[in-house]
């Protein structure tokens, strides 16, 4: 009788050796909070590394379907968490070149006959070998317009989706309710979204220390008074209409380096310092409209 020894598969190794817990490593580093999603891409890359150990020993039968579905609102992280995704399916192997291209419905559907078609298939060439993103992908489909050329559009994707998952990873993204309405009349699309990522919104702590690090990164920061104003500015702003979490921080952080340094200009008199050009105060936040605005439209 004999006995056969297996060999032994160490599948943090695994991970190291491709290169991609680096790059998770970077995404915990660079995005604030988004516990859940963080927890879902490592669920994610574990099973890509399973599945990678499983065809190098002949135990894997097809490639499995990675393509996905990031549902949340503006400003939480989806584009850059697609990057990551890109990336760490390279590294793994699962795509051939790891590149992102982010598109639209403006990107894919034409506004005549004819034009539809090429314009997908040309977004589709350039996405092959990486991960193609389409926001507000539910544009696609506008029932309501009996002309409209969406349609064609998604019936190319879902083929492609279908028959060339080897070498494309799509990703769908855009407002939950919308999508779900989306799949609910694009079955077609659900049944080939392998992984569905729910982004949630930020809290107040967690864009106050967005703005921070983002500033910190620009060689900026804020006194103790702007601190101050910059909390009761997130508290303003986030009742307010089009708040997009982090943009329209990393927005509002734009207009106050704006009036920074009108500010000292006009201070110019007197010889200014490293720290006077690093430092944004109070006055730099508190000169927003949000302020002043009872809650209509957007605001500076």
């Amino acid at each position: 009788m004999t006995t056969t020894i297996e060999a032994t598969i160490d599948l943090a190794a695994e991970l190291d050796a491709s290169g991609a817990r680096e790059v998770l490593e970077t995404l915990d580093a660079e995005l604030i909070g988004l516990e859940p999603v963080k927890l879902r891409i490592r669920q994610i890359a574990a099973l890509l590394v399973v599945e990678r150990v499983r065809k190098r020993l002949g135990l894997a039968a097809e490639p499995p379907s990675l393509h996905m579905s990031f549902t949340g609102n503006p400003g939480t992280g989806k584009t850059t968490v697609a990057m990551r995704m890109a990336d760490i399916l390279h590294k793994l192997g699962f795509v051939r070149k790891g590149h992102l291209v982010s598109v639209t419905r403006d990107d894919l559907v034409g506004q005549y006959i004819g034009h539809t078609a090429p314009k997908t298939k040309e977004v589709l060439k350039r996405a092959m070998g990486g991960v193609l993103f389409i926001d507000e992908a539910y544009y696609l489909y506008r029932p309501e317009n009996e002309r409209d050329y969406g349609q064609e559009s998604i019936e190319i994707l879902l083929q492609v989706m279908e028959n060339k998952r080897e070498d494309l990873v799509v990703i769908l993204a855009g407002y939950a309710d919308r999508m779900d309405r989306f799949f609910a009349s694009n079955p077609g699309f659900r049944s080939r979204i392998a992984h569905h990522v729910d982004f949630p919104d930020y809290g107040d702590q967690q864009l106050m220390s967005i703005a921070e690090l983002t500033l910190a990164k620009q060689n900026y920061r804020l006194s103790e008074g702007a601190k101050a104003a910059l909390a009761r500015y997130i508290a303003l702003r986030r009742a307010q209409p089009h708040f997009a979490n982090a943009r329209s921080l990393r927005n509002a952080l734009d207009r106050a380096r704006l009036r920074q340094a009108t500010r000292l200009f006009a201070q110019q008199r007197r010889d200014l310092t490293a720290t006077d050009l690093m430092t944004i105060e109070a006055e730099d936040i508190q000169a927003s409209r949000v302020f002043l605005a009872k809650a209509e439209g957007p605001h500076g």
